[in-house]
């Protein structure tokens, strides 16, 4: 039996320093009163440090008690830090639910989504399609079988939200593995295997052909919100939602320039998009400034902007099929059949992204005056028709 050096009488008293117990046991008084017990190892030729407790909370046999425990482990060949780590999430095991780590990776996830994903867009897949089947399993339970039982009754009949729902799930284990939780990363795609091919078949937002869209815009007369936001939205080829959230701070000298997280489909969110404003474009603006409130040029009537769907309704009222997202591709098919402008320029004036990574690196302009020219056209084409 191993002879121990401290005496519970010195313990309570002992002065600041470190006091050996003998066999690797430590007490370590600090200058500010508090102590505490480590424990000292060596496990494959590398010393260990082990914290046993406070002195406060672990009297001086337990401390001996829990040293003899440790050193046993390491006796074996175990780390018996690691070892404790590993009991410790083995206990925490039922409280790492899918939910609980899902609402983890969706915090940490927040800086990257626009608005610190308020909106919902991002854990809605999670929220209505995952968790309510899977959401109390522990995460380190969650293997394909699982996975394809949950999406199954979606996978073909709404599998754009099925794949965001795979895609998000993805993360969620990604998370789950750098807590340290024991997780099956290819459990996605395994599902994804089981699942099979998606019998969906996308189909493309209805677009008016561009030699339709002047007759449109002249339809456009009115100077009401929403005719206004609608023109600019045709004139510019952007999406809905910076258009609706135009604030007029970011317009100058003819350029509107778009915040990086505004902008959907972009690899850096960080990056501002530049878009050259036509006389066209220019002159809406100043139709539209009437109406701004707190600085935002297309407002709703009661309070923030215009909602997503209010352009869409006015050309659902007039029995159209055609959205508003679908005057990007009638602009697109512009450049493709009347114009010589090249393939990187066009994508651009949709702010996608084309060529390599390092074409990218290398290419320093996103060819503003090419735009503008380009813009000035389609601006002559979409306002060329007569107004009845």
């Amino acid at each position: 039996m191993a002879k121990h050096k401290l005496a519970a009488s010195f313990v309570k008293s002992a002065p600041v320093g470190k006091h050996n117990d003998g066999t690797g046991l430590w007490l370590v008084k600090r200058a500010d009163g508090g102590a505490q017990w480590m424990l000292r190892v060596t496990v494959h030729g590398r010393r260990r440090e082990m914290g046993l407790g406070g002195l406060n909370s672990v009297s001086l046999k337990q401390a001996r008690d829990a040293a003899d425990h440790w050193r046993a482990i390491a006796a074996s060949g175990v780390d018996p830090i690691k070892e404790r780590e590993r009991q410790n999430r083995e206990r925490a095991r039922d409280h790492n639910t899918l939910r609980i780590v899902a609402e983890e990776a969706f915090e940490a996830k927040k800086a990257e989504l626009k608005g610190d994903g308020k909106a919902g867009r991002w854990f809605s897949p999670l929220e209505l399609h995952v968790l309510p089947k899977l959401g109390q399993v522990p995460i380190e339970e969650i293997d394909q079988r699982d996975i394809q039982a949950a999406l199954s009754p979606i996978w073909h009949e709404k599998a754009d939200t099925a794949r965001k729902a795979l895609n998000r799930l993805g993360i969620v284990l990604r998370h789950g593995a750098a807590l340290g939780l024991n997780v099956d990363l290819q459990a996605t795609e395994k599902a994804k295997a089981l699942l099979g091919k998606s019998r969906h078949k996308p189909q493309n937002v209805p677009a008016l052909h561009w030699s339709e869209v002047p007759e449109f815009y002249a339809s456009l007369a009115e100077p009401t919100i929403t005719h206004l936001a609608l023109r600019f939205l045709i004139l510019t080829g952007v999406r809905s939602s910076p258009v609706r959230f135009l604030h007029i701070d970011q317009i100058e000298d003819g350029i509107w320039t778009i915040p990086g997280e505004g902008m959907k489909g972009r690899r850096d969110r960080t990056a501002d998009f530049r878009v050259p404003l036509s006389r066209e474009a220019l002159g809406v603006v100043d139709l539209a400034k009437p109406f701004m409130r707190q600085g935002y040029l297309f407002p709703s009537f009661k309070k923030g902007v215009i909602s997503d769907a209010t352009m869409a309704r006015l050309m659902e009222r007039r029995g159209m099929a055609e959205r508003p997202h679908g005057f990007r591709s009638s602009l697109r098919t512009w450049l493709a059949e009347e114009t010589n402008a090249p393939n990187e320029v066009a994508e651009t004036m949709l702010a996608h992204v084309t060529g390599t990574s390092v074409e990218r690196a290398y290419r320093r302009t996103d060819f503003l005056e090419q735009r503008r020219a380009l813009l000035e056209r389609w601006a002559d084409h979409v306002s060329s028709a007569k107004v009845e």
